[in-house]
Order: structure tokens, then sequence, then C-alpha cells
């Protein structure tokens, strides 16, 4: 749903957007700014580009692993007061760790569930030989798991030495947080990096209010 969020907002403002097409390299200039995107023998002109690790991982260096655990449940997490939706973080210090312990679950509240079912998520930074066995204390807490997934993936960050240098700014990956604070404070970073200002709440409150108006 982003990716086609973020297509219908591009429509709107004038913008070119491709979906499900293969990314092929970059263009450069001869000042050694990128200057397209090649897909499918196409070039797409741009004076940037804003993406994630996967694109360009030379530019890019491994910082963590983190371990996520996807369990469908039938009933909510017990102790939660039968709420639809919950976050828990385990402090690193109550079970003798480095990192916190995320717990998130959601549901048919948030339309990623059928009225059955509920969607947790367990997740933090891999500390060990044996990342699943790290989720135990936050996989205790959800009751009886009808299914569940567990994956590690890399965490990658940008390489600050080429950050931006040739107008080409990479995101770092999702890290194991639930509440995308850091991803949050990413995002920021990267606006503040291309446009080279603060980002302005401000304006945004105003914008927000002015839409709310024209909606009346």
């Amino acid at each position: 749903e982003l990716p086609q969020g973020f297509a219908s907002l591009s429509s709107i403002y004038g913008g070119t957007y491709m979906l499900n097409k293969p990314f092929d390299g970059v263009v450069v200039g001869d000042d050694k700014k990128v200057a397209g995107v090649k897909s499918e023998g196409e070039t797409v002109k741009c004076k940037m580009v804003v993406a994630d690790p996967s694109y360009f991982p030379d530019k890019c260096k491994e910082v963590a692993k983190v371990v996520r655990a996807i369990c469908i449940l039938e009933a909510p997490i017990p102790n939660t007061n039968n709420n639809p939706s919950c976050q828990v973080i385990i402090p690193q210090n109550q079970v003798g760790r480095k990192s916190d312990i995320y717990v998130l679950c959601v549901s048919s509240t948030h339309n990623v569930a059928t009225p059955k079912f509920h969607i947790a998520l367990v997740s933090t930074t891999v500390e060990t030989a044996n990342p699943e066995a790290e989720l135990e204390p936050g996989l205790k807490l959800l009751g009886n798991i009808k299914e569940k997934f567990v994956s590690v993936s890399s965490v990658f960050d940008p390489i600050p030495s080429s950050y931006g240098e040739d107008n080409i700014y990479v995101s770092s990956s999702f890290d194991a947080t639930t509440h995308f604070e850091s991803t949050c404070e990413d995002i920021i970073k990267i606006y503040e990096s291309v446009t080279g200002e603060p980002f302005d709440f401000d304006k945004l409150d105003a914008k927000l209010e002015e839409f709310k108006d024209n909606e009346g």
C-alpha cells in the first residue's frame, strides 16, 4: 500500500512513477552526479535518488542483525484488557541483554487480519548464535501461538563518507524497533540532507489544517 500511496500523491503533484519495474542502475553525468535511473532499456531522468540499502549495497555497511517472529494469534495478547492492539517493550536490563525486545500486536481493526485473528511481531537485535531463543521473553507474553514465522535480516547504514555526494541518498534498514521512531528520524535526516534545511513541523500542521478546511 505504501508504494501505491506514494504513486497516487506523485500523480497529484505532477510526478512520474513506475511500479513493479526492475532497477538496472543509474546514469551519472559529467559532474559525477546522478542524472537518471535505468529500467528495462528505459531511463528516467532525475536530479537525485532516495533509496533503501538494497539498491546501493556498495554505499552501505552492515551494522547489526535483527531477528523477527511474526505470529498469528486467535486472541489478543493476555493481560492487555483484550485490546485490539498494543505495544510492549521489554527493557534490556530486565532480561540480561544489551538490546530491548519489542512486542507489537495488531488486528482486524487495522485491516491486517480477519476478525478472528491477531498478528503479533516480536523483534530484537541479535546478540548470540541462537537468535530465535533471544525472542523467548517476548514470545511468552503472547499466549497460544497458532503459527510462527521467524526470520533474521541484516541492518545496513549508509557509509557517511559517500552519503549524498552524488545526490544519491540511502536510508538505513529497519531496525528492531516497532514504534518507527528511528525510521522517522532517518526520514527527517534525509529530508534535511536533500533540502539543506531542517524539517518545519509548524508548516506541516498549517498544511493539515488547510487540507481539513478544504475537505470540510
